[in-house]
């Protein structure tokens, strides 16, 4: 079986692509069993695994196949899947087999491959989309192992390094951004539309500015107030955000819609009836919320996802010595995994060989039973089946050590004698 990961982030691709590449949340476990099924008509096993990460970050397919190019098989269901061009995709996209793709995911699960170095968030959609594959039926021992290794790596990293000192959260720089904008965010009325754990985030980071009024727009009213209710805040309707649009300075969006929920009409119209007082927007999600077609507009000043990627990126430097202790880590975990890969590997030779020996045995211990059925000597017996079983047990080894020739007849000769080198 060969250990895969194939995917797109926000080092390799723009958010117009990772968008086109992403999965809606309720495409997850058709997307897996898809995935699954993609690997199995390849190489005609069952056994095939796979499990799908999807983030505004990231896009990654993760399997284990004995298909004969399962990377490229893998990056080919991508592009099917999403009916993507494949020459399109090919070139933002990283092809990691067995130890490269360990690596990774051990990287992806402590943070260091994130757009915030050392965020805490990728660990729960990794542990969220494993359940889903888990439920879908994607995983198998390998993934199954390599996960749980993964979750252990992250534990490790972020208890022994200092890999999140100093970091600035995606919500930091949302209102690192507005206060750019805006003189004083208390006389700004704040918009947030969905109520997902980015939100929640966000919606921290404003409250503490102390705003004039928080807003949570989401499609169930019940969950939006929920939120908007520890912070002091009012919800409303998603359905109603076109006629209120214009009473909000700030928008901070993060849904899971396939489709945007603000287009460029809608902005026109609410910049209209603020006569053209500046809105500010921050569009986290993928696929995109607000039209990219906005960004464009004099007053408004947009940005995505990748835009506070940039900001993100201050202190770093100061995390280096951190980063080179969690590589570390990595690397000796990655090591220890592939080990035990190997070990796998063997299972079906050592197996192989127990039901040879076991074959062999029990037709020398008939033989046995049947020469002591007709009342030959039980010393004599004994004799013969010792002896039978030692000349059959080293037919093999000796065969081969006959037509072996050159190199391959002194590596056996040397390996030989310690594989037979029973206790006595």
């Amino acid at each position: 079986m060969q250990l895969l990961a194939v995917g797109l982030n926000h080092t390799t691709a723009p958010v117009a692509l990772r968008e086109r590449l992403a999965f809606a949340p309720d495409q997850l476990g058709t997307a897996v069993r898809a995935a699954r099924n993609w690997f199995q008509r390849l190489d005609g096993r069952s056994s095939d695994e796979a499990a799908i990460l999807s983030t505004c970050n990231r896009t990654e397919l993760y399997a284990a196949s004995a298909a004969a190019n399962p990377l490229d098989a893998g990056a080919h269901f991508l592009a099917d899947f999403h009916q993507l061009n494949y020459a399109e995709l090919r070139p933002h996209l990283y092809m990691l087999p067995q130890h490269e793709a360990v690596r990774h995911t051990f990287r992806v699960a402590s943070g260091l491959d994130s757009m915030v170095l050392g965020e805490t968030q990728i660990l729960g959609q990794i542990k969220d989309a494993i359940r889903t594959a888990d439920e879908a039926g994607g995983l198998g021992t390998y993934l199954h192992q390599l996960f749980q290794r993964s979750f252990s790596v992250a534990k490790e990293v972020r208890s022994t390094t200092e890999i999140g000192a100093h970091s600035v959260s995606m919500a930091a720089a949302g209102v690192r951004l507005s206060q750019r904008i805006f003189d004083k965010l208390s006389e700004q009325n704040v918009l947030f539309i969905g109520a997902g754990e980015m939100i929640e985030l966000c919606a921290t980071h404003f409250a503490a500015q102390n705003p004039k009024s928080i807003t949570v727009a989401n499609r169930t009213l019940e969950r939006g107030e929920q939120l908007a209710h520890r912070f002091n805040g009012k919800a409303i309707r998603l359905a109603d955000l076109q006629h209120q649009l214009h009473q909000y300075d700030i928008l901070i969006s993060s849904t899971a819609s396939s489709l945007p929920l603000i287009g460029l009409g809608m902005v026109e119209r609410a910049i209209k009836a603020r006569r053209h007082k500046p809105m500010m927007m921050v569009d986290l999600a993928v696929p995109r919320d607000i039209e990219p077609e906005v960004g464009r507009m004099s007053d408004v000043f947009l940005y995505t996802v990748d835009d506070l990627g940039k900001v993100v990126q201050t202190g770093l430097e100061n995390r280096q010595a951190a980063v080179a202790q969690a590589e570390a880590i990595i690397e000796t975990r990655v090591q220890s995994f592939m080990h035990w890969v190997d070990d796998r590997a063997m299972v079906p030779v050592i197996q192989g060989l127990q039901e040879n020996g076991e074959a062999i045995r029990l037709a020398e211990l008939e033989r046995a039973r049947k020469l002591l059925a007709k009342g030959e000597d039980v010393d004599a017996v004994l004799e013969a089946l010792s002896k039978g079983l030692t000349a059959k047990f080293m037919h093999g080894p000796q065969q081969a050590l006959h037509r072996a020739q050159g190199d391959e007849r002194a590596q056996l000769a040397e390996l030989l004698p310690q594989m037979f080198r029973g206790r006595r």
